[in-house]
């Protein structure tokens, strides 16, 4: 892997928990040490670029090159020569500059031979997209075909309070949906029927698309439609996010404190009223109606300076925020200061990165926040020994969760009675420690001696 920045951290430190040999490749010593002195990972100080770099460290026997540096060029490079050195190996590189997007991305793919493309802006973006459509929700992910979502909702519904899951679905009825995770106080929690569920709580809920509405208002979360949206901040990300929200039916106001970018801004956008200032100027928001605002999105450069803003738009009367925040160490203070809507285009990259990464037949993977679990969505093969068991027969270790069982004509919240046949896609969330026999429990039956 090129990159140790906190991108390649974070996935060096993923798949080496998983028992994956890693090795890291970076030109920065503080950065490398930092890996280092933290993961069970080989280290090499030097260009991932480098064709005698990637020679040295054997890239001809590896099974996957990640260039995740922060340069585009350098990943694009440093792919042209791991194909060059070892062609048969799956590359993946991270490109966030829009000029390669819109060159082509398939026809770079092609010339270059690079299997995957993550630009992790794109992924950002389409996150904010998500949560604007369900309002209430801190979190939401699809899977199968978007026919099952999991949401992440902070629990309010005070009747709640203190009730074990068992006594909660005595409370709710025959509602189809499952409590798959509960964060408190940044731990993540996967629950049996006796666990609590307290105020305050992150709740994460599976359940069919179909019923979403009905569940979350079963939560106290009722449909609040979101119609006027101010943008704060004029980069790519707050370019590419205002041409996707003037597209539908959203009044958007984008905050630039540049004047000449906000030049470029107007010639770009079509219906979006671009705004000249700065976002940490209360005066500039009461006057463009920050009151009235239903959701203001904070997406500059400066993380720092998102958190502010955000702060200040809703001590000023917004109804809600979305704060761009890119280190994970920051992801628990900022909740603890009450920003609860966030988005992290490092995160999202993760996510694209680890999807590619699976083994088998997985088709999707999603992390949660704080990372210490993973959502996959895979397809049940013929030879895995999950085939034809319920799901109290099977034997997954503790801290694993099916979430949902899709078939071609059906989608089940399912039970312990629920049976698995060949074919099937599951949805199965699992703490990071668990990942690597999960992989091998959807693959292939275990042979017997």
């Amino acid at each position: 892997m090129a990159g140790a920045g906190e991108v390649g951290f974070h996935i060096a430190q993923r798949l080496a928990s998983e028992g994956k040999e890693v090795v890291v490749i970076d030109n920065h010593a503080a950065s490398l040490k930092r890996v280092g002195e933290q993961l069970d990972v080989q280290t090499v100080l030097g260009s991932g670029s480098s064709p005698r770099i990637l020679e040295e460290v054997g890239i001809d026997s590896t099974d996957l090159f990640l260039a995740v540096t922060d340069s585009d060029e350098v990943n694009l490079v440093a792919c042209f020569f791991a194909d060059a050195l070892a062609p048969g190996i799956t590359k993946l590189a991270r490109i966030r500059d829009d000029d390669y997007s819109r060159f082509n991305p398939e026809l770079l793919k092609r010339t270059l031979k690079i299997d995957k493309i993550i630009n992790p802006e794109v992924e950002v973006v389409h996150t904010i997209e998500q949560l604007l459509a369900v309002p209430a929700a801190e979190e939401i992910s699809d899977f199968a075909g978007g026919r099952i979502k999991l949401i992440g909702i902070r629990q309010k519904h005070y009747s709640f309070a203190g009730s074990t899951l068992i006594e909660l679905r005595r409370q709710v009825g025959p509602a189809r949906f499952l409590i798959a995770a509960i964060s408190r106080e940044n731990q993540l929690i996967i629950p049996s029927g006796t666990d609590t569920v307290e105020n305050g709580d992150l709740i994460y809920i599976a359940c069919e698309t179909e019923q979403m509405t009905k569940v979350l208002a079963l939560f106290g979360c009722r449909p609040e439609p979101v119609h006027r949206v101010m943008v704060i901040g004029g980069g790519n990300i707050g370019l590419r996010l205002a041409r996707q929200l003037e597209s539908k039916p959203y009044h958007v106001r984008l905050v630039e404190k540049d004047l000449t970018r906000c030049e470029y801004l107007a010639e770009q956008l079509k219906r979006a009223i671009i705004l000249h200032g700065d976002g940490t100027d209360q005066g500039l928001l009461e006057e463009e109606d920050i009151r009235g605002m239903d959701v203001v999105i904070t997406v500059t450069g400066d993380e720092e300076n998102n958190v502010l803003i955000s702060l200040l738009a809703k001590r000023l009367g917004a109804h809600r925020t979305i704060t761009r925040i890119n280190k994970f160490a920051y992801m628990p203070i900022v909740t603890g200061v009450g920003l609860n809507f966030m988005v992290s285009p490092r995160l999202s990259a993760i996510n694209s990165i680890l999807h590619q990464v699976r083994k088998g037949t997985i088709i999707s993977t999603v992390s949660l926040r704080g990372e210490e679990a993973e959502v996959l969505e895979a397809v049940v093969m013929g030879e895995s020994q999950l085939v034809g068991k319920t799901l109290n027969e099977l034997d997954f270790p503790k801290g694993t969760l099916v979430l949902a069982v899709v078939t071609q004509e059906h989608t089940v919240i399912p039970s312990g009675t629920t049976r698995i046949e060949a074919g099937d896609r599951i949805i199965v969330l699992s703490v990071r420690a668990n990942i690597a026999q999960l992989e091998r429990d959807l693959s292939v039956k275990l042979e017997v001696s």
